[in-house]
């Protein structure tokens, strides 16, 4: 990578772009980790989706690091 350039992923969306590693949480059910991330007071700074291979969502831990949950499709 030259000095001063971002890596932003297989999309290549600045917007999109994170300041740490995203650690990624497999889950069996993705929609009971949504609700328990939830009603634990959890921010949710992106709701399910899918994607190739699966369906994730991303939350804020108390910590302010970004961590996804996905299911396997």
């Amino acid at each position: 990578a030259t000095e001063g350039t971002v890596s932003v992923g297989l999309q290549g969306d600045p917007e999109e772009a994170l300041s740490a590693p995203l650690p990624v949480v497999r889950v069996d059910d993705l929609d009971a980790a949504f609700d328990a991330v939830t009603k634990a007071g959890g921010h949710i700074a992106k709701p399910i989706f899918a994607f190739p291979g699966g369906r994730r969502f991303h939350f804020i831990d108390p910590g302010g690091n970004e961590i996804a949950v996905w299911v396997a499709a």
